[in-house]
């Protein structure tokens, strides 16, 4: 039981952030600054004159490093363009309409093989359907 007020007493200094200046790369600067939440695109700050939101982009690269904030990787090309460019070069669309071409026969002879192996009703079964007792 003694050692829970020991514990107590070290997760509240622990729970307390120690309040810094923050300086942006445009210049802002926010004086006695504790970080209240660390966001994925940014940190809320909490000073005297309230809370705000700093995104990483506008802090340095020693801060962004400090909160493990990695840059985004740029946008890639759209996967259309990629196909349009390769539709350009008459080999390559050569090659894309061959693979097309064999992927729909592959295709329609698994569906051809499976109605074959498909039971066609007997003629029985089907005289036993449309026939009504009178």
């Amino acid at each position: 039981m003694k050692y829970c007020g020991t514990l107590i007493l070290a997760v509240l200094f622990a729970s307390v952030a120690l309040a810094e200046d923050f300086k942006t790369v445009s210049g802002k600067v926010y004086k006695d600054a504790t970080v209240v939440r660390v966001e994925a695109d940014g940190i809320q700050l909490k000073t005297k004159t309230g809370i705000s939101k700093v995104y990483f982009i506008e802090l340095p690269q020693d801060v962004q490093e400090r909160f493990h904030w990695a840059k985004p990787e740029a946008h890639r090309k759209p996967f259309y363009s990629r196909w349009a460019a390769a539709a350009e070069d008459p080999a390559t669309l050569a090659k894309i309409i061959a693979v097309g071409t064999s992927v729909m026969a592959s295709i329609g002879l698994v569906i051809r093989y499976i109605r074959s192996r498909r039971q066609p009703p007997t003629l029985i079964s089907r005289r036993k359907a449309f026939h009504r007792p009178r």
